[in-house]
C-alpha cells in the first residue's frame, strides 16, 4: 500500500479551461500546412516561416507549443514529426485526417457547447429542434468527405468480422451510409455482395464516388432520403447501421430497428457499429462521447451494450452479441432476425 500523500492540485482545472488552445493550435498548424512541410524533412524555424509564409516569432511559438502537447519533436536543428503526426497529419500520407476539422470544428459541432448549461438543464441541444439531425444538413457532406480516411480502417476491420471468408451472395443494406465505406468494405471482401445505401441524396454522391474509386461501383446502389421514411425493399441478408443510433432516444431507435427487422430475410443479421461505453458510463475514455450527443442532438446518447441489446430484442431480434474490433475504439453489436 502506497504511503504517498496525494496533494490536491489546480492543474486539471487549468488544463480543462485552457483546452481550447490545443484545438486552435492544431487547427492553425493544419491550415498553415506545418505538419506537411516538416514531413519533407527536419525544418528550422526560419525555413518553416518562409515556406508557410509566417513570421519567425509566430512559427517558433506555435511549433514549441505543438512540441509541448506531443505533436512535434524539437531538436537542435529544428522540428520533426512524431510517428502519429507523420501518419495522420502530413497531407502526403494516405492516412491523412487533417480535413476532419471541417466537420469536427464546424459550427454544428461547436455551437451546441457554447451554451452547455442550457443543454444540461433541458436535456438536449440548444441549436434547434433537430440540431445535427436536420434534413439534408450540408454538414453531413463535409462529414462524408472529411471522415473517410479516419473510418477506412474501421470499415475494413468490420468487414472481416462480419463477413469472414464467406463468398456467398449477399444483399446488404447500409443505413445512413455517409461515405459508404462500411458497405464498400463488405463488397470488397465479398465479390458476390450487392450494396444498397440509404442517406440524403447529396451525401450519397460521396458514397458513389468512393464505390467507384474502390472498384465496386457496379454493385453499389443508392436509396436517397430519410432512413425513417424511405422504402428499404426486402430480403436483405445483412443490414449495417454504423454510427447512427446514438443520435436518437431509445424509443426512436427501436422504431428504426423494427423497420430494419422487416427488411431482413429469415436468419438475416443486423450489425450496429458504435462507440459503446462500459456499464459505468465513464470508461473507457470515449464514454465522454455522450456529452457531444447532449450538446448536438435533442435526445441522443452513448448507449451501453445492455441498452443496445434491449432495443434489438424489443424490435424482434435475438442472439445479441458484442464484438470488439482490434486496434480501434468501435465495437459491433450483432443480432439475428
Amino acid at each position: 500500500m502506497s504511503n504517498e500523500i496525494q496533494i490536491p492540485s489546480p492543474g486539471p482545472f487549468f488544463y480543462a479551461v485552457n483546452a481550447f488552445q490545443h484545438t486552435e493550435a492544431i487547427k492553425a498548424a493544419i491550415e498553415l500546412q506545418i505538419f506537411t512541410t516538416i514531413g519533407q524533412g527536419i525544418e528550422s524555424v526560419e525555413s518553416l516561416a518562409q515556406k508557410c509564409q509566417t513570421s519567425e516569432r509566430g512559427m517558433r511559438i506555435l511549433c514549441d507549443y505543438l512540441t509541448i502537447i506531443g505533436f512535434l519533436v524539437k531538436e537542435d536543428q529544428g522540428y520533426r514529426l512524431t510517428p502519429d503526426s507523420a501518419m495522420f497529419l502530413d497531407k502526403n500520407s494516405k492516412s491523412y485526417i487533417g480535413n476532419g476539422i471541417k466537420f469536427l470544428l464546424s459550427p454544428l459541432m461547436t455551437d451546441g457547447f457554447r451554451n452547455l448549461v442550457t443543454a444540461v438543464r433541458q436535456g438536449g441541444t440548444v441549436l434547434s429542434s433537430e440540431g445535427a439531425l436536420s434534413p439534408d444538413n450540408p454538414v453531413w457532406v463535409e462529414y462524408a468527405q472529411a471522415m473517410s480516411p479516419i473510418l477506412l480502417t474501421a470499415a475494413k476491420l468490420t468487414a472481416q468480422v462480419v463477413n469472414g471468408d464467406s463468398q456467398q451472395s449477399k444483399k446488404v443494406l447500409d443505413i445512413s451510409a455517409s461515405h459508404g465505406l462500411f458497405g464498400i468494405a463488405i463488397a470488397e471482401h465479398n465479390p458476390n455482395a450487392v450494396i444498397y445505401a440509404v442517406d440524403w441524396a447529396p451525401v450519397l454522391e460521396v458514397a458513389k464516388h468512393n464505390a467507384q474509386v474502390h472498384g465496386v461501383g457496379d454493385r453499389y446502389h443508392t436509396i436517397p432520403g430519410s432512413a425513417f421514411d424511405v422504402d428499404y425493399g426486402s430480403d436483405y441478408d445483412l443490414v449495417l447501421v454504423p454510427n447512427f443510433l446514438h443520435h436518437f432516444d431509445m424509443e426512436t431507435c427501436e422504431k428504426l430497428l423494427r423497420k430494419v427487422h422487416h427488411s431482413l430475410s429469415d436468419g438475416g443479421k443486423v450489425i450496429v457499429l458504435a462507440l459503446i461505453p462500459n456499464s459505468d458510463r465513464v470508461t473507457p475514455p470515449f464514454a465522454s462521447f455522450a456529452l457531444q450527443m447532449l450538446a448536438t442532438t435533442p435526445s441522443g446518447d452513448a448507449y451501453t451494450f445492455t441498452e443496445y441489446a434491449q432495443m434489438l430484442n424489443n424490435a424482434g431480434f435475438s442472439d445479441c452479441q458484442l464484438h470488439s474490433i482490434p486496434s480501434i475504439q468501435y465495437q459491433i453489436v450483432s443480432a439475428v432476425c
